[in-house]
């Protein structure tokens, strides 16, 4: 199980990442992403209004599925419903390869989103159903490490479809049936997830017995098909579920300017397109090392979890600076070193992960708690984007830098214990 979950959310992420990648050969002129407003100087002033909304427009999708999608959740059986959603989002991911305009773009990253709103809050319930609060924080930072790893093997495979030349198709269109043919093969495995410990069929009598009393003496609970009113009255008065949200959307502002404009924002720094895409990979390692080491402390030691929220701040705000700041030119390295470094950002999304979902008890709540992240989560990605405006290139894009430690000095502001 943990290695299903562990892929098929490097897909999830993945399939985001690969639009920013795809647009640097032939998706911006194929679906017509960027306009170009002034060609009277050099270089041209280019409108990249539509990329920003293709990539936030996903995440509209996503909050659409929200409530469908945990309700479906709580409700049914988690096997069947994420192998189905997760075969759906594999159909609908190919079809990205028939899009011949970018209003069919919108409409197909709309959709996708929507199908996809199930996997962030489908895997932190698995994990917060299964181990207990000292385990989650290791448990949940495997899976979501794959945001890292997957920058790192997404990035080296979309470099090599960038050099496809031949055949009927173009190389953006051959990555998004790549994409969408694993994603398929990864929602078959999805079927054999088991509800909750007491329905494990890879454990013994013995051994649901004891993995449930192992959640009863740490007060979590177990999976519940009952949707509990006073578990979500309880979470509305709780402080720690808005702390959450405005922690969770805070960080994900940088993902969202990251997953769809990073090889752009590295191009704009000198570097040609497939530079850029490699120069994803210091990124991609640093989320990943990040996320794997702070969930090995944070289930190591107890009480650290909210220094290293601090902590990881700190390396994502000099990032934004130094970027903000340095000079662009021809293979600049300062621009490049600072957008490697915002990669720390990973760390700090995957100890709020665990922070909200270890912290409350009941099904229920618990599902509220996922939701409520998961809609900070889309929030943070569909401002994200937003930020990035084309016509302020030669001012190193000010409102992306200055929004992104506004955002980052408010979340480091919260994390008090």
């Amino acid at each position: 199980m943990r290695a299903d979950i562990f892929i098929t959310d490097g897909l999830v992420y993945y399939d985001k990442a690969i639009l920013g990648s795809a647009v640097l050969f032939g998706m911006t002129n194929d679906l017509e992403l960027t306009v170009v407003v002034d060609r009277s100087v050099t270089p041209p002033v280019i409108d990249t209004s539509r990329l920003s909304w293709a990539t936030s427009l996903f995440y509209f999708g996503m909050l659409a599925g929200l409530y469908p999608m945990t309700f479906a959740l709580q409700r049914f059986d988690v096997g069947r419903i994420l192998g189905a959603i997760v075969i759906l989002w594999s159909g609908i991911c190919m079809l990205t390869a028939a899009v011949t305009t970018f209003q069919g773009l919108y409409a197909q990253r709309f959709f996708l989103g929507f199908v996809e709103s199930i996997i962030p809050t489908g895997f932190m319930c698995i994990i917060s159903g299964f181990y207990t609060q000292q385990e989650q924080s290791l448990r949940q930072s495997w899976w979501f490490s794959a945001t890292g790893l997957f920058t790192i093997i997404g990035g080296g495979l979309n470099y090599g479809f960038a050099q496809i030349h031949g055949g009927s198709l173009r190389g953006w269109q051959y990555i998004y049936l790549l994409a969408g043919a694993l994603t398929f093969i990864f929602g078959l495995f999805c079927f054999a997830t088991p509800n909750s410990p007491v329905t494990a069929w890879f454990l013994s009598a013995d051994e649901k017995f004891a993995a449930v009393e192992r959640l009863r003496r740490s007060q979590t609970g177990v999976r519940c098909t009952k949707i509990k009113l006073s578990q979500i009255k309880e979470s509305l008065m709780d402080p720690k579920t808005y702390l959450i949200f405005i922690m969770m959307s805070s960080a994900y502002t940088i993902n969202g300017a990251v997953s769809g404009f990073g090889p752009l924002i590295v191009n704009t720094f000198g570097w040609s397109s497939l530079e850029s895409i490699l120069l994803q990979f210091p990124l991609g390692a640093l989320s990943f090392l990040s996320i794997v080491v702070t969930g090995y402390l944070g289930s190591r030691y107890q009480n650290i979890r909210l220094a290293m929220l601090i902590l990881s701040c700190f390396p994502v705000i000099a990032g934004c600076v130094m970027m903000w700041k340095s000079e662009w030119y021809f293979h600049a390295a300062a621009p490049v070193v600072g957008y490697s470094i915002t990669g720390f950002f990973g760390a700090t999304v995957s100890l709020t992960i665990t922070v909200g979902m270890s912290n409350v008890a009941g099904h229920t709540k618990k599902s509220f708690m996922s939701a409520t992240i998961f809609v900070a989560y889309c929030l943070g990605n569909i401002v994200g984007p937003q930020l990035v405006k084309s016509q302020t290139r030669a001012e190193h894009y000010p409102e992306l830098w200055l929004g992104l430690i506004i955002w980052w000095v408010i979340l480091s502001a919260f994390k008090l214990d």
